[in-house]
């Protein structure tokens, strides 16, 4: 699962890949977003945290991943 958080007056979003369902990620970010003084806590698939103030976040993406493709294509 992918997930997009912008952060306002930052021009970067934070991207990070979770082994969490949708769902799981979605109702972490609702309890999150229920009062500005929270934080959002995730975690990615390497284990990293990232702890987000809830104040500061202008949007939240959350999808399915892109399969990263590598190699080499020909072109006519």
């Amino acid at each position: 699962m992918e997930i997009k958080i912008g952060i306002t007056h930052s021009p970067r979003e934070i991207s990070l890949d979770t082994k969490q369902d949708a769902e799981e990620v979605r109702a972490k970010i609702l309890e999150a977003l229920r009062d500005d003084d929270n934080v959002l806590e995730l975690a990615d698939k390497r284990g990293r945290q990232y702890l987000v103030p809830v104040g500061r976040i202008a949007y939240v993406e959350v999808g399915e991943g892109d399969a990263r493709r590598v190699g080499f294509t020909a072109t006519d």
